[in-house]
């Protein structure tokens, strides 16, 4: 059985070892020819022949980039196509890497993931992440849950993507296990612009063409619909389809692009084929990334603009026999504002199988991510791609979650004997949502994201290594917690290897004594949910800050918790009191209605440390 994440999120697994910072370590790169700790195959299950999956080596680049963002080594003038230029670095630099190859040109086998999670485990590692996944529907029916709980057992922290697609696929984020970190993605503060001039009009896009026009000279333009070939169909003309672009109506042209099914890159070599001279690409999929725009690693002089721009360039084609435009050369900016903001791929909660928990957990870089690549192939990842690079920008909540993976990594390093929940809750809870114009974290679309998009908020990783306080979860409650979900003999036969009988009496899903607070329904109005907080800083007095959610009263008690010593425990309780029922949404379009749904926030604070939970409330 082949396992494939939505949206395009390929490849591999990508494991690694803890070590002292100070250790020189060796980068990790399968298609370079330098050394890795370990690299590891695993193809059972496969019914396919291809040599090429006999080998750890990475032919795809996904692999390659992944655990160079965790744990890649520090690289002076990294840059692609001289652009990002700069020293580069993995989350965890010092960090000794192995790596699990299981997916291949035809899919990811289900069996080989278990199988690597077996394999990490035997061989020691302290961190796994996993940039695959797919729509769960139990724990006991996904490989990757199962494999992480073994994972989670033996003290490893594994850390996943929370999937691909975007804002129509509400309720689809993926991998939900409440023992992983769930990271979608998120933009960092640089942009490549690229602009397009025409009729003094100029449009900012976004590009990583390695091309450039000519300057001082203005190009011909036409859209791929009219530019169609005789046999072709529009929207197959208008997409910048190979085959459907007649050469003598492109030769020496822009070609504007709508972005509906192929991937700009594509669209970019069927103009070259043409014989075009540009390709303007017009995000006109608007059921999602909808005011997004990525910098293409196009093999034409590009740009990629958005929803809100395209009418005054379709306007102006529109409104003249002879168009005529201009692409600027891409250039690097820093300090962009807004940022972060959440990339519209990045798939949203709430949580399908177990509403009680939040997902996704945290939000991290997850757009244009410069980290190494293979030279195997180009960075398209085309057949006709003859380029090739060491290092490539790439975008998905793949990138996002090595991102966090080499966070853990380095809590690992400073407090070894902390278990996975310590440093998810040490992530989780110094992590913070708004960006930096101060306010709260946005969607593409400029409108306020939830915590449904993400989670306890954007990482921050110097603010995890010293979090004051966490929420620790024990192996006995995790295996009870799974005890709502499915009877003894299966818990016995997916997660652990020896017989354990559910008790009769456990705590309710929502005492799992996790970092963020959902009351999944309106029945739990004035219900109390408890939560207990570790000491694992110095000794201090906590007083709690309450952010009620819209139309909701939250509780909180006691409201001061002091701590005399390290490992001291400490328990309270939060209620929320729903003042304002919000009504149910009859336009969900066959979803589930999560409007009812609002968010807040307690924070505790000794003055110096800040340890924040989301609060969810749904009025429904």
């Amino acid at each position: 059985m082949g396992l494939e994440n939505p949206g395009g999120d390929v490849p591999q697994t990508s494991l690694w070892k803890r070590s002292n910072f100070g250790e020189d370590v060796i980068i990790a790169n399968l298609d370079s020819g330098m050394k890795l700790i370990g690299a590891r195959y695993l193809n059972m299950g496969m019914n396919d022949t291809d040599p090429a999956t006999a080998t750890p080596r990475d032919f795809k680049g996904h692999g390659t980039h992944t655990l160079t963002t965790a744990g890649g080594n520090f690289v002076r003038n990294a840059s692609i196509f001289g652009q990002a230029q700069g020293v580069a670095k993995g989350g965890a630099p010092r960090a000794r890497l192995a790596a699990y190859r299981v997916c291949f040109s035809f899919g990811c086998g289900f069996d080989a993931v278990l199988a690597a999670f077996d394999l990490a485990i035997h061989d020691g590692v302290d961190v796994i992440s996993v940039s695959l996944g797919a729509p769960d529907v139990n724990y006991f029916g996904d490989n990757i849950s199962i494999g992480a709980f073994h994972a989670f057992y033996h003290g490893i922290t594994v850390v996943c993507s929370a999937g691909n697609l975007g804002e129509q696929w509400q309720f689809n984020v993926v991998n939900l296990s409440p023992w992983v970190i769930t990271v979608g993605a998120s933009s960092i503060d640089r942009d490549f612009p690229s602009y397009l001039t025409f009729n003094n009009i100029t449009i900012k896009g976004q590009s990583l063409s390695n091309l450039a026009l000519p300057e001082k000279k203005e190009y011909p333009m036409i859209t791929g619909k009219d530019a169609k070939a005789s046999f072709a169909a529009v929207e197959s003309a208008a997409d910048c389809i190979s085959g459907n672009l007649e050469p003598t109506k492109v030769k020496g042209k822009i070609v504007v692009c709508l972005q509906n099914i192929t991937r700009d890159a594509l669209k970019s070599q069927a103009v070259k084929e043409a014989g075009g001279a540009g390709v303007v690409i017009v995000n006109a999929n608007t059921d999602f990334d909808n005011n997004e725009n990525y910098a293409s690693l196009n093999v034409l002089p590009a740009t990629h603009i958005t929803v809100a721009d395209a009418p005054k360039l379709f306007a102006y084609l529109n409104s003249t026999k002879s168009p005529l435009g201009y692409i600027s050369y891409p250039v690097t900016e820093i300090n962009r504002k807004p940022a972060p903001v959440l990339a519209g791929f990045s798939l949203a909660g709430p949580n399908r199988i177990a509403a009680e928990i939040l997902k996704p957990d945290v939000i991290a870089p997850g757009i244009n991510i410069l980290a190494a690549y293979s030279e195997a192939l180009g960075p398209l990842g085309t057949d006709w791609d003859t380029r090739r690079v060491p290092y490539a920008t790439l975008s998905g909540t793949s990138m996002s979650a090595p991102h966090v993976a080499g966070i853990a990594a380095n809590l690992r390093a400073i407090y070894p004997s902390w278990s996975p929940a310590r440093i998810k809750s040490a992530i989780m809870t110094t992590a913070v949502v708004h960006d930096n114009d101060g306010n709260v974290i946005k969607k593409m679309s400029m409108d306020t994201a939830t915590a449904f998009d993400y989670g306890a908020g954007h990482v921050m990783p110097n603010r995890a290594m010293d979090p004051g306080l966490v929420y620790d979860i024990s192996k006995i409650e995790y295996l009870n917690y799974l005890c709502d979900y499915m009877e003894s003999r299966w818990l016995t036969y997916y997660f652990i290897n020896f017989t354990y009988n559910c008790p009769n009496e456990r705590p309710p899903v929502y005492e799992l004594n996790y970092p963020s607070i959902t009351f999944s329904n309106i029945s739990m109005n004035a219900t109390s949910i408890t939560r207990t907080l570790t000491n694992v800083g110095t000794p201090g007095t906590y007083k709690v800050m309450i952010y009620d959610p819209p139309g909701v009263t939250l509780k909180v008690n006691p409201m001061v918790l002091s701590f005399s010593r390290m490992e001291e425990r400490k328990t309270y309780s939060v209620t929320s009191i729903v003042r304002t029922p919000l009504p149910p949404n009859n336009d969900t379009q066959g979803l589930p209605d999560y409007t009812g749904y609002v968010f807040g926030r307690i924070i505790w604070t000794d003055g110096k440390h800040r340890v924040a939970s989301q609060v969810v409330v749904d009025t429904h």
